[in-house]
């Protein structure tokens, strides 16, 4: 791959390609340092004349040039150009996903704002979730789910496909959940009172917030107003199938005040929230450390310990929190008594969270113990950018501070995308940190990435206008 002398990328003759996870998520900090170290890779900011130069160095590489000329286009005073040397040991058909890396690259490095690069722009942002999310159909239509279709992994994916429909032209996604919902006669899950088999409700509600149908939130409905009747008293201690009853892990706080919250919203009655509220806290109380900012995913694991000694905090289990947060105080009237005490949780979680990020951006599978579990994890990285950057949307969280993590956040799960749409890099079902490649993919990751560009899409909209 040559560098063409008018900016564009040039396509010399064909090498192997770059392995997509080796980036740091934004260039901007790189611009300010002389070198940057990346895995196995040293990346060094160079001046030569009026351009600047980028220079990717692995031993035994050979070079490949992008001259990403100024914003109008054209080389010249203030240009950007990268040289990337690029392993001879990485496999061909790894060639289109390096393609849509330099793309990303050029994006990066183009222009200063970062508004106006391509993978900000909400055009783009809109493209990449219906790729996404267009792979994830296709898989239903050709293989089935591996989930019943009111499971919660699903029920997780539905919230994604929900806010993706909000934003697209195409009615599909809308009539996808639809047909899901008439499929399952608007039904949860069998088990009654475990949060898990009525995350679904929450995708119910939105619905009916829609298209006023009774039918959508009728059965969920009665269901609610037997789950808010009871005393719900139980110990939380992770045995005698507690979370039959209670919400005694933190996967929880997504699946079940979220539904409450939208109930509430869509019907209301208070009751749902208040009770949301009651049990989130009850929830907090036992698995809430305040001095990490962080929950351990049940009580099994409050004493538990990672190879270096540091407690063990679930990157997912983590992120489930900090969504499932937003999504209940998106629910919250702005003079509702408990909204502050919220508010102060999620400025919390926020900061913590936003102080574990990696340098390519992600979020590995333990959040206090990367270095164990070196490989970036999406489902986790998916639900820490759309909670923060509801936060942004939101006018809670500062510019400065949260801006740039987004932006890497954002960076990250677009080099976890395949060239087919799928979303890579997401940790199969479990309960506590475990480890994935770039061929682990789940519907719930599918999930986070659509509810983070949707609120990115949003927060873009906003700064631009």
């Amino acid at each position: 791959m040559q560098n063409a002398s008018d900016g564009r990328i040039g396509i010399g003759p064909a090498t192997p390609a770059l392995k997509p996870t080796i980036l740091d998520g934004t260039f901007s900090p790189l611009l300010k340092q002389e070198a940057h170290q990346i895995g196995d890779m040293k990346v060094q900011m160079e001046e030569i004349a009026d351009e600047d130069k980028i220079r990717f160095d692995i031993a035994g590489a050979e070079s490949m040039v992008i001259n990403t000329g100024t914003a109008s286009g054209t080389p010249g005073p203030g240009s950007k150009q990268m040289v990337i040397f690029r392993s001879k040991l990485n496999l061909a058909d790894k060639i289109m996903r390096s393609l849509n890396l330099f793309l990303i690259l050029v994006s990066l490095v183009s222009v200063n704002s970062d508004a106006s690069d391509t993978l900000f722009q909400r055009k783009q942002i809109r493209t990449v979730m219906e790729k996404c999310a267009e792979w994830q159909l296709k898989t239903w239509e050709e293989k089935g789910s591996r989930h019943p279709w009111w499971d919660w992994t699903n029920a997780a994916g539905y919230t994604g496909i929900m806010a993706l429909s909000s934003i697209s032209e195409n009615e599909k996604y809308i009539q996808v959940l639809i047909s899901k919902g008439e499929s399952l006669n608007w039904v949860t899950g069998p088990r009654r009172r475990h949060a898990d088999d009525y995350c679904i409700g929450q995708t119910y509600a939105l619905l009916y917030a829609k298209y006023q149908d009774e039918k959508m939130i009728a059965n969920f409905r009665r269901q609610a107003d037997s789950i808010v009747m009871l005393p719900h008293d139980e110990s939380l201690e992770w045995k005698n199938n507690i979370a039959d009853c209670e919400w005694a892990w933190c996967d929880a706080l997504f699946m079940g005040p979220t539904s409450l919250s939208y109930l509430s919203t869509v019907t209301g009655d208070q009751k749902y929230l208040d009770m949301a509220v009651k049990l989130w806290w009850k929830t907090t109380d036992y698995l809430y450390d305040p001095v990490e900012h962080l929950y351990s995913r049940d009580g099994s694991y409050l004493d538990k310990r990672e190879k270096n000694g540091r407690k063990v905090f679930w990157s997912r289990g983590n992120g489930w929190v900090f969504a499932g947060l937003v999504r209940v105080l998106e629910n919250m009237p702005e003079n509702y008594p408990g909204r502050k005490r919220f508010i102060q949780l999620y400025k919390e979680m926020a900061a913590k969270i936003a102080s574990l990020q990696q340098p390519d951006g992600s979020w590995h599978a333990s959040l206090l113990d990367p270095q164990h579990y070196p490989v970036k994890e999406m489902s986790g990285t998916g639900f820490y950018c759309y909670g923060l950057t509801w936060g942004l949307n939101n006018k809670l969280l500062d510019k400065k501070t949260y801006w740039p993590v987004v932006q890497k956040a954002w960076t990250s799960l677009n080099l976890a995308i395949h060239p087919d749409g799928m979303l890579g890099y997401v940790q199969p079902i479990g309960s506590a940190p475990d480890n994935v490649d770039e061929n682990s993919t789940e519907i719930y990751g599918v999930g986070a990435f659509l509810l983070a560009g949707s609120e990115l899409y949003d927060y873009v909209g906003k700064r631009n206008e």
